[in-house]
């Protein structure tokens, strides 16, 4: 088979020529690799082979597309949203993909005779609904790492594989599966719970790193965690789901009367465990050496702390009440247009001849004979930087949540931004700590404001061995706490110095 042929197909793909085929792949070359095994997998699902066949040949592609699929991912992984249109092509082939693995594993059961007594057949049955359930969790995993809206129906989907799971009594059957852990056993129930613990996490307030550290997490404790159905004798758990619902682990307030279909989770070893390992980190012991990733001590320890409260399905109280609201809301980002609307006037470079670099002066004396000595030396344009209107969703006393309708400026967590409340006339500066696109094309952003009235000011580095100086770039002033913290500097990234070293 060659590689101007390797596209081609017979009528129905047997074992011999798919092995062969798979093999022939080269992942180094991650466009044409991506369109062979998009291409395989299309063919499988038409023309399926019968169910053992078929069934070896998704388990030996598992490997290769997933290594394609992460490659693909780092396209639109950490990227602003909404995403450019090459990045939203690679999503959509990543989650199409997955989609499709999902589906040929659902036809390889469908093909299978069943054999209730038999306990091979039970073991494939285990097999093929937790390959089901991981691969909807991929989809579903992927949506919160490009930070889209869940598609709808996706949380039935995987309520259904688990039903399965549990009226077959093969959802704790003990399992391997090489992609995630090769020392570990697993099973269907386990690959579920990890998707609602994931989920119950906020996975929209992470950043990408810690996320992939808590699916992480979650894979390898979901073992310890149980899941069973409300018993009515006993006291309504804080936290169920609903199998007959397309929605996750939610309060419990929300269910009416009792249904068959409710489920609890019993997470009472995942604290137990957790706080060990809090503890355990805590006496300096390395986060590789207990397999939470080779991270940074501190980072892991404090990720951990805030997975406590709700791993533990503990009500998180929230320091200042949120409250619906509406209205209207100016938002803009950039540290130049920030500064302008604090100050009402774009930043400029101090009129000073250390504010000029070598380019600068250059630049002055090739063009010299252009320059009017009666006229000052720089000139400054009107500028005027635009804000966006927001919706303002809710509000504490610390946030908001605001939506704005499709199109606009890209926005990325963990942002700068400035925002004028509907109900104010300054500037506040804030962090842009929860970020969704819809399925509309909505974005929705959590904002938490910086206590105290910014002002912007001008800053540049000093050399400490003497020198040139840089040029002045534009920063933010904050007051005082009134907790007793000094000011605080807000400064562009990238920079790295001591305090002496400003001007």
């Amino acid at each position: 088979m060659t590689e101007q042929n390797i596209l081609n197909f017979p009528a129905q793909i047997s074992l011999e020529f798919g092995l062969d085929y798979l093999s022939r792949v080269k992942l180094t070359n991650l466009a044409l690799a991506e369109q062979q095994l998009a291409a395989f997998l299309d063919r499988l699902l038409e023309q399926p082979p019968e169910s053992g066949v078929l069934l070896e040949l998704l388990e030996t592609l598992r490997a290769p597309l997933c290594f394609i699929n992460e490659e693909m991912a780092r396209r639109y992984h950490n990227k602003m949203v909404p995403l450019s249109s090459e990045e939203d092509a690679a999503f959509h082939s990543v989650t199409s993909s997955w989609s499709k693995m999902c589906r040929a594993y659902a036809l390889c059961a469908s093909l299978v005779r069943p054999a209730p007594e038999d306990p091979v057949f039970l073991k494939l049955m285990a097999t093929i609904l937790y390959r089901c359930i991981y691969y909807s969790g991929q989809i579903l995993v992927e949506h919160y790492r490009a930070r889209r809206e869940h598609p709808s129906g996706i949380w039935l989907e995987l309520h259904g594989y688990y039903a399965s799971a549990e009226e077959w009594h093969i959802a704790y059957t003990p399992l391997t599966d090489p992609l995630e852990n090769t020392v570990h056993a697993t099973h269907c129930a386990a690959a579920y719970i990890s998707l609602l613990l994931v989920d119950i996490a906020s996975p929209y307030s992470h950043s990408v790193r810690n996320l992939n550290l808590l699916r992480r997490w979650a894979w390898m404790w979901a073992p310890l965690v149980s899941i069973s159905p409300l018993n009515d004798d006993n006291e309504l758990p804080p936290y169920i789901v609903e199998l007959l619902q397309d929605q996750p682990l939610h309060p419990s307030v929300t269910l009416e009367g009792p249904a068959r279909d409710a489920r609890h989770l019993d997470t009472h070893r995942l604290h137990l465990q957790i706080q060990q390992s809090i503890g355990q980190l805590q006496q300096r012991i390395s986060p590789d050496e207990l397999g939470l990733g080779d991270e940074n001590p501190s980072r892991v320890c404090k990720l951990l702390e805030q997975l406590s409260r709700p791993w533990s399905q503990s009500a998180s109280p929230r320091r200042f009440r949120r409250f619906p609201s509406s209205g209207a809301a100016h938002l803009c980002t950039g540290f130049e247009a920030i500064f302008y609307h604090l100050e009402n006037q774009a930043f400029e470079q101090p009129d000073t001849a250390s504010a000029y670099s070598r380019a600068d002066f250059d630049t002055l004396y090739t063009f010299r004979d252009q320059v009017d000595p009666g006229q000052a030396l720089t000139i400054r344009p009107h500028i005027e930087f635009p804000y966006e209107t927001w919706e303002v969703i809710n509000q504490s006393a610390t946030g908001f949540r605001l939506i704005r309708q499709e199109g606009g400026q890209r926005l990325s967590h963990g942002q700068l931004v400035a925002v004028r409340p509907h109900d104010g006339n300054k500037y506040l500066l804030a962090f842009a700590t929860w970020l969704m696109q819809e399925a509309s094309g909505n974005l929705i952003i959590g904002l938490s404001i910086l206590p105290g009235l910014p002002r912007g000011v001008p800053y540049r580095i000093v050399d400490p061995r003497g020198g040139n100086l840089e040029r002045f770039n534009p920063g933010f002033l904050l007051p005082p706490s009134p907790q007793g913290e000094d000011e605080s500097i807000i400064l562009c990234g990238g920079h790295a110095f001591s305090d002496s070293w400003l001007s």
